[in-house]
């Protein structure tokens, strides 16, 4: 019963604040903010929704969002799984201390790296274009992405991976048509925090988007925060839309989180 109620308190933490957005998202325009929390607007309406495209550029941002996550999530959740499934590989003192140097990875603040990538993409000519979005990707966007895929490889018995390798199978071709098969689950849980990551990056929008041709969603969202209290519901309109993709992206991807076992938890 404690372990139902404890995941019962999680799932409201986390579904509440979306429900307010939304609810407040239907209520009307030119209306004062209310009083306390209202969870059913009276009456419902989309004049929120409606008004948004006039205030942000709707779909150049969401376009440029789009596209970010389109390149970066398939590059991040290569080379996450490959980083993971490279440290598996490595004697047991080398794997310590690379699992080690991820971790430490994991707890560098980003703010120590905004100048040296600022000046870098500088040089490279690359701000205000999509590129200093999308880099990230190319160190599997976050290094939680390398922890979980090697969790998951180092569950699978080390024999098939021997057996692989007296088969005569490279490396990249064990990781892709042994490996990856076998960790299918967190292979899509991989995908959606790489997805999470690039289609929320607020902060690198900030510091690299220059114009409005490459503003992505986060960055437009932002602008509305500008708007008269009696206009919230746009705003709020526009934290929903925010919001709409990676909610969608886990309802589709919780049929396989919940039923796709890895070979390893079968055992």
């Amino acid at each position: 019963m404690l372990t139902i109620a404890a995941r019962l308190l999680v799932v409201v933490l986390f579904v509440s604040p979306l429900v307010l957005v939304l609810a407040g998202s239907l209520r009307g325009l030119g209306l004062p903010p209310p009083d306390g929390l209202e969870l059913l607007p009276s009456p419902l309406t989309t004049e929120g929704y409606r008004a948004l495209p006039g205030e942000i550029a709707l779909g150049t941002a969401f376009r440029n969002s789009a596209l970010v996550v389109a390149m970066a999530v398939p590059l991040g959740v290569a080379i996450g799984s490959a980083a993971g499934f490279a440290l598996t590989q490595l004697p047991p003192r080398w794997r310590r201390r690379g699992v080690a140097m991820v971790v430490v990875m994991l707890v560098i603040p980003l703010p120590m790296l905004w100048v040296a990538r600022f000046v870098l993409y500088l040089r490279l000519g690359a701000l205000d274009t999509l590129f200093p979005l999308v880099a990230p990707a190319f160190a599997a966007s976050t290094p939680v992405a390398v922890l979980l895929a090697y969790r998951a490889f180092s569950r699978v018995p080390r024999e098939l991976w021997e057996a692989a390798r007296a088969e005569g199978a490279s490396a990249l071709r064990t990781w892709w048509q042994l490996g990856l098969p076998m960790v299918r689950a967190t292979t899509t849980a991989v995908a959606a925090l790489v997805f999470a990551v690039h289609w929320g990056a607020y902060l690198d929008a900030l510091l690299y988007v220059q114009s409005s041709d490459t503003t992505t969603l986060p960055l437009a969202v932002a602008t509305l925060r500008t708007l008269d209290p009696t206009d919230l519901p746009i705003g709020l309109a526009g934290a929903a839309t925010l919001a709409l993709p990676p909610l969608v992206l886990l309802l589709l991807a919780q049929r396989r989180l919940l039923s796709s076992v890895d070979v390893a938890d079968e055992r």
